[in-house]
């Protein structure tokens, strides 16, 4: 439990902070007193999502291979998969930015955004959407240093780029006059912070990047895109999710989306260390997996499911008992206020069993099941998501669309903590090998195996 607190202590303090400065851009944004400018950052976050969760997805893959190949002692291995993860993924990411780059209008304005409310969505992604690989670059460190275990310096890259985004905002939103532009031009310059910060630690101190020549970049290939891929199709199913809900809230005008972008940045904040906590469940899990230590992988997740349950109660009733102020800090009234306050009373509690789907999947992907976390995730997000969120819009109006995304998490996650259960408790159930005996060979498994068999020689 200790470990499992220091590593999501660690990772949310970055984490929360960057949601925080996302939440006061908005705040700054508000403080302008034009409606269409929250609700365009609605649209566009909704957008960014989906960038953001591909980057997510390969990070996870990155963080898993380095911290089997470190449980296995192999450091050179961990350095050079690290190094290949960096090229993938920044090959990725800018083929991904180039091929969006063209459909950002027609994209927002299938969410629903119309009139200036578009115009202002489309600049504001027309600025950010080129920085995506930097933010993915930056976030493949922090995998590569939580798979070493040093959460404190992971903390260090998503806090720099906070820091960086918060004295960038006022001063470029206020201070030049630059509104929306200016928190789109802030957004991309903490990107670049939070790259340099990352690169300094992964491989200024650690020495773990290592770019691989062709022959290992194409051994690392399989191994990297067997857990990214169902990775990335785990992470984006809670933007499409998303969108759909989006959508749904846009037949309500500006005002409901403004209050779902409020939303949206709420929490984050509120429950950035759930965020956490399964960032860092991925690397003890991994070690351990890798170190064939099958004894700590009940434990670890036990207790990752005990601190998901109570900090969500604690986060909840605080929401609750500060619904208001929320709402009044945001500037938010009308519709928005309704829809920010019934969710700080009601729909905060569905992360209990969000938290769950969180946990469990950060558990199958470092386990070698990533299919399972895909087949959770899309079904929460689809599912889970499109009957309630439509029931709720046609009976009960905006808050019935709220109501109905906060519900269907229950059934899902209390399905994927008893699978992922499970899964562990038969891993766990096989004998620890006798550690008189000598290790296998290094020809025995390829430099970047992944497949259970290899990873448990």
């Amino acid at each position: 439990m200790r470990h499992v607190i220091t590593m999501t202590a660690t990772g949310s303090v970055g984490l929360i902070a960057v949601f925080v400065v996302d939440a006061l851009n908005l705040f700054y944004i508000s403080l302008l007193g034009v409606q269409e400018l929250a609700a365009a950052i609605g649209f566009a976050s909704t957008l960014l999502f989906f960038t953001l969760s591909i980057a997510i997805g390969l990070t996870i893959a990155c963080g898993a291979l380095v911290s089997r190949a470190l449980g296995r002692g192999s450091r050179e291995d961990a350095a050079r998969m690290a190094g290949a993860s960096m090229v993938f993924m920044g090959i990725t990411t800018v083929l991904l930015s180039i091929a969006v780059f063209p459909f950002l209008r027609d994209l927002t304005a299938m969410l629903g955004a119309t009139g200036n409310t578009l115009d202002l969505s489309t600049r504001f992604l027309q600025i950010v959407v080129f920085s995506t690989p930097l933010l993915a670059l930056g976030m493949c460190t922090t995998g590569i240093l939580r798979g070493v275990g040093d959460a404190k310096r992971a903390m260090y890259v998503t806090l720099a780029a906070a820091i960086a985004a918060a004295i960038f905002d006022p001063i470029l939103i206020f201070g030049l006059g630059l509104g929306i532009d200016g928190a789109a031009i802030s957004t991309v310059l903490s990107r670049v912070v939070m790259l340099a910060v990352g690169i300094y630690g992964a491989h200024r101190v650690h020495r773990l990047i290592r770019l691989p020549d062709r022959e290992r970049l194409a051994a690392a290939f399989r191994p990297f895109f067997a857990i990214g891929l169902p990775a990335v199709l785990t992470q984006i199913a809670t933007p499409v999710g998303n969108a759909f809900v989006t959508t749904e809230i846009a037949a309500f005008g500006d005002q409901a989306v403004a209050g779902w972008a409020i939303i949206g940045r709420i929490v984050p904040v509120a429950f950035g260390v759930i965020f956490a906590l399964s960032g860092a469940v991925g690397p003890i899990l991994g070690q351990n997996y890798g170190a064939r230590r099958y004894d700590r992988l009940m434990s670890t997740m036990r207790n990752a499911l005990f601190f998901t349950v109570g900090y969500v109660l604690v986060m909840w009733a605080l929401l609750a008992i500060f619904a208001h102020p929320i709402a009044s800090i945001f500037g938010a009234t009308g519709l928005s206020r309704e829809l920010i306050e019934f969710f700080c009373l009601f729909a905060a509690g569905s992360f209990l069993f969000n938290g769950a789907i969180f946990v469990s999947s950060a558990a199958f992907n470092n386990l070698g099941y990533p299919t399972y976390s895909t087949v959770f995730n899309w079904g929460r997000s689809t599912l889970g998501v499109i009957p309630f969120v439509w029931a709720g819009a046609h009976f009960y109006g905006a808050e019935g669309v709220i109501a109905g995304w906060g519900l269907g998490a229950v059934v899902f996650g209390v399905v994927s903590m008893l699978v992922c259960f499970r899964v562990v408790r038969g891993i766990a159930g096989q004998p620890v090998p006798d550690e008189t005996m000598p290790a296998p060979p290094p020809s025995a498994q390829s430099p970047f195996s992944t497949g259970k068999a290899a990873t448990l020689q």
